[in-house]
């Protein structure tokens, strides 16, 4: 996990090498806090950009409770269950880093005010429903592949054999 200074203060300091990279099959994610209130974590996958939000509260256990959160969101994009399963296994262990990517943090941000702009209608959103609308936006560093992050998870879905699957 990647994590952004205001979400590190939160949370814990860096504990990845710099050579390390990530072993599951969506690979790395980004993180920031979003202060509204309540506080809530928005997370970006780095390859399909696709967004995940879940309560920041309580930050010391932000870690641990997000696999089960993107379970949630994967299930929501008809992701087969066997591959939400090999994810989360490979979750098991976590680790956190400085961000790296700022066209991922672009990203971030652009979601940011984009899911801003939505819960101003709501004054308690559902975070999966906004996570799934985020989803459909076009993002810039997909537009020469499949436009927007649920397009990308789609077409990702659909490149993983069942043989790698069962590999994981």
């Amino acid at each position: 996990m990647r994590a952004t200074k205001r979400l590190l203060d939160r949370i814990g300091p860096p504990n990845l090498d710099d050579d390390e990279q990530s072993t599951t099959l969506l690979g790395q994610w980004y993180a920031t806090a979003l202060f509204w209130k309540p506080q809530v974590a928005l997370f970006v996958n780095e390859p399909t950009l696709l967004p995940v939000l879940m309560p920041l509260a309580p930050a010391a256990t932000l870690l641990t409770r997000f696999p089960q959160q993107l379970a949630a969101v994967l299930a929501a994009h008809r992701t087969p269950e066997a591959i939400i399963r090999a994810e989360l296994r490979q979750m098991h262990d976590h680790r956190l880093a400085k961000t790296a990517n700022r066209s991922v943090l672009g990203i971030m941000n652009d979601f940011t005010r984009l899911a801003e702009t939505h819960r101003a209608h709501t004054p308690a959103p559902d975070l999966l429903a906004l996570a799934m609308q985020l989803a459909t936006t076009p993002c810039s560093p997909l537009y020469s592949k499949h436009i927007s992050p649920a397009r990308e998870l789609d077409a990702l879905m659909r490149s993983i054999t069942p043989l790698s699957v069962r590999l994981l």
